[in-house]
């Protein structure tokens, strides 16, 4: 067992949230980690300050598909910070690459 049990990988740079058919380009600084009690994975983070994601989340959107360079999921947009970012997460595969576990 390694002696970080929750060591946490992410992703930080550019991304697109897609809203249906629209295409928002972000920067996102992500973490995540998997949860051995319900088996998921939990990932999260915010969006930088974005005029369109605020318009967006102000109208009523709270889904979007985040995507990155190595992937995308399906997050949920929730409350704004004081720097205006939004915060992002999601429960399932990441919208980023994660490396594999190395056994010892």
């Amino acid at each position: 067992m390694s002696e970080h049990e929750h060591d946490e990988e992410g992703y930080s740079g550019a991304a697109t949230l897609v809203f249906g058919s629209d295409e928002v380009a972000v920067e996102v600084d992500l973490r995540g980690y998997f949860q051995p009690i319900d088996g998921r994975y939990h990932w999260y983070g915010r969006i930088k300050k974005h005029d369109d994601v605020t318009s967006r989340v102000e109208g009523g959107a709270r889904t979007a598909l985040l995507r990155t360079p190595t992937g995308e999921a399906e997050g949920t947009l929730t409350d704004q910070d004081p720097w205006g970012r939004y915060r992002v997460g999601g429960v399932s595969t990441p919208p980023y690459k994660v490396e594999e576990p190395v056994e010892h």
